[in-house]
């Protein structure tokens, strides 16, 4: 029997397919006895070496994606319906979790049943019957894989001998460092680590050091600490940067092409005074009774195109990570910062959502257009704030052709958002805050974000296009991802009630349903109050992330 040399992308081939059919029958028989890899080369005609080396593969996939078992005296059998697949993370007390996709939960896995399995590892469990408390319990029954070959830590020098202590305060276990693999380091050198055991029982894992990052002590060693501890990229692939060659620096007229053209209107985009990459802007007018609102994004799909080198690399970042005084961005800063950047003064592609709004706050009528629009200016919130509120004469006078455009922006922020909360919406006050540090990295003070009439203008702006692009899609009946906040946890909401009780506060909801607005209630009822922020932190603590 010739075995097909090749995967198909979608799935195994045609024959492998048939084969692997014919596996599920024979091994759901009540009399099948594991077979070994020659008993199934027999059982399915494959002599040549070549075949066999194919078929090796073939049953080693299906291993992988655990369609099969392999005993420990390597024969094959089906997984039992009890078994799950997840990736573990460990505690410093040695029992730890498996996450399993699919399952809201994590399996709770014992000390005495980990397996010795290391934070990260994807493992095999067996669900285990009559557990006591809260959460599923489970054992591992296999490691299938060790997904963490370096570690990022602080090491300790001993006699003749070092460990590691891991960044990643969930691993249980330091790393033992032998003598002469240390490569020069200190106590307090941050270090990044190659695991070479990971350790059983009775012995510590062992790892060589491959690099020396720094001291502990020194200014910006914390920094590259968080970056290589959680796999940042930082630099981006030779393909990306090739691509960038290609993308222009200005929207070219032929790309203008098809547009709604938004160029006439008044616009502007109102970020933090040390935003960067500015990606949306606001257009407004009134006219007859109704708010035309424009919100503005920019049109990255138009440089990113699906399949490209820049696609796959923002699918593997998946997202910019914000540090304390800079960022890694997830896409190039030649587009971050520049043509997907809504610079003013300059022509930019958007996706954008052209709105009809009454005085009641409703939504009659919109449009979602890829636009072509030209930023007048570039605001901040302060200023924005300032100028709302006639504060600073400077600022008046400078933008005096913006102040009626912005008290129409306010105007219609108010309306936006007290037909919200006439719906039930919950608005948790709750400060951000903001770390500033010296030319060297260290923190000096931390302030609080200001939350003005200026921020609030742009969350009730972005809420009403999210909420109308969401509308659309629903009644078009169209696959599509919505943020959703789900009920709250019974047992999450008698908690808050129990320890507001001893504020003299009374909780009253249904145990069948429980409405926005009976938190709206609680939370007016404690504004004001010395313990309204512990209390507004404990209600948003016991609401279901979105």
């Amino acid at each position: 029997m010739e075995i097909e040399s090749t995967f198909e992308e979608s799935g195994y081939s045609e024959e492998f397919q048939k084969i692997y059919e014919n596996m599920v029958d024979i091994m759901s028989a009540n009399d099948y006895r594991p077979m070994k890899f020659k008993e199934l080369c027999y059982l399915y005609d494959i002599n040549t070496a070549e075949a066999k080396d194919e078929f090796l593969t073939f049953i080693n996939k299906l291993c992988d994606e655990v369609k099969l078992i392999k005993t420990k005296n390597n024969r094959y059998m089906l997984p039992p319906k009890n078994v799950l697949t997840g990736i573990y993370s460990s505690t410093r007390k040695g029992f730890g979790f498996v996450t399993v996709e699919g399952y809201d939960e994590d399996f709770f896995i014992p000390a005495k049943d980990n397996m010795n399995a290391f934070h990260g590892d994807k493992v095999l469990i067996s669900v285990l019957k009559g557990a006591r408390g809260p959460r599923a319990e489970a054992k591992i029954l296999r490691i299938l894989s060790r997904n963490t070959s370096e570690l990022i830590g602080v090491y300790q020098q001993c006699e003749g001998y070092g460990f590691v202590i891991p960044n990643i305060k969930k691993i249980a276990d330091d790393i033992f460092i032998p003598k002469g693999a240390s490569k020069g380091a200190v106590t307090g050198s941050v270090v990044v680590v190659d695991i070479k055991s990971f350790g059983t029982e009775k012995k510590s894992p062992e790892g060589i050091i491959s690099q020396v990052i720094g001291h502990i002590d020194d200014p910006g060693t914390d920094i590259i600490q968080v970056i290589r501890s959680y796999n940042i990229p930082v630099e981006f692939p030779d393909d990306v940067e090739a691509e960038l060659d290609t993308i222009p620096d200005e929207v070219s007229e032929e790309e203008k092409q098809g547009r709604r053209d938004l160029r006439n209107l008044q616009t502007v985009t109102i970020d933090g005074e040390d935003a960067k990459d500015l990606d949306d802007a606001i257009t407004l007018t009134y006219s007859n009774g109704i708010y035309h609102l424009g919100v503005h994004i920019a049109d990255v799909s138009n440089y990113v195109r699906e399949g490209s080198p820049l696609d796959k690399e923002a699918l593997r970042r998946g997202t910019s990570n914000y540090l304390i005084d800079s960022v890694i961005p997830m896409l190039p800063h030649k587009l971050s910062n520049g043509i997907c950047s809504l610079n003013h003064d300059v022509d930019r592609l958007t996706l954008s959502c052209l709105m009809d709004i009454d005085e009641s706050g409703k939504v009659i009528s919109h449009e979602i257009v890829e636009g072509l629009i030209n930023v007048n200016e570039r605001m901040n919130y302060s200023d924005v704030a300032k100028i709302l509120e006639r504060s600073d004469d400077s600022l008046l006078e400078r933008y005096k052709d913006y102040i009626s455009f912005f008290d129409l922006m306010l105007e219609l922020s108010r309306i936006l958002r007290a037909a919200r909360e006439k719906r039930g919406s919950i608005d948790f006050d709750v400060a951000e805050t903001k770390i500033i540090v010296d030319e060297n990295g260290v923190p000096v003070d931390i302030h609080p974000y200001e939350r003005n009439d200026a921020t609030k203008i742009i969350e009730d702006f972005m809420l009403i296009a999210n909420e109308t692009v969401a509308e659309q899609f629903f009644w078009a009946d169209i696959p599509f991802e919505y943020r959703v906040h789900e009920t709250p946890l019974q047992e999450k909401v008698d908690s808050l009630r129990e320890a507001i009780r001893a504020f003299g506060i009374f909780f009253k909801v249904s145990k069948d349903k429980i409405h926005p607005k009976e938190y709206q209630k609680l939370l007016k009822e404690i504004e004001g109050k010395p313990y309204e922020a512990l209390i507004t932190r404990m209600t948003l603590r016991s609401m279901q992330q979105a």
